[in-house]
């Protein structure tokens, strides 16, 4: 799950406009490169992969095995914070299809996919209902190197 940034924590978009630059990101060469891997990889991702949802908690968007990536729309207000939020959930899209029995219950599985810093990586795997912050830690320590060596589908890191 992608925070949202401090400063638009206490604003939003509506849905619609939302739905609008989640149409702009799919046309950014970042996205388009990242959905190209994806079909690659076999899996293919259409526009109702990606939805315009408010969101109970206070993240800007997430992934969601099976369902797609949904963008937060009362916690981003800005077209740089969409296409964030959407290339770091496609990521996790493109880590899913290419791992055989990626298992996101598991910590080290869900911090190698984290493509962040470690402080961002422990935030997230801290949101996982099946990590407690000892066990994210130990996870993201034992995966790191590996992990963030991965750079996959990009040539190196961004």
């Amino acid at each position: 799950m992608e925070e949202p940034p401090t400063s638009s924590a206490s604003r939003g978009s509506t849905i619609e406009q939302t739905e609008r630059m989640i149409d702009a990101s799919l046309r950014i060469p970042t996205v388009k490169f990242l959905i190209e891997h994806l079909a690659k990889s076999g899996c293919s991702v259409g526009r109702d992969f990606f939805k315009a949802e408010k969101c109970g908690q206070s993240v800007s968007g997430g992934y969601q095995p099976g369902h797609g990536i949904e963008v937060c729309s009362n916690h981003v207000t800005l077209q740089d914070e969409v296409n964030q939020v959407i290339i770091h959930e496609l990521i996790h899209a493109y880590d899913e299809c290419r791992v055989a029995n990626l298992d996101w219950s598991n910590c080290a599985h869900h911090a190698c996919s984290e493509e962040c810093v470690k402080r961002r990586v422990l935030k997230s795997v801290n949101r996982n209902p099946s990590c407690s912050e000892e066990a994210s830690k130990e996870a993201m320590e034992a995966v790191w190197d590996i992990c963030y060596n991965d750079t996959k589908p990009f040539d190196r890191a961004m």
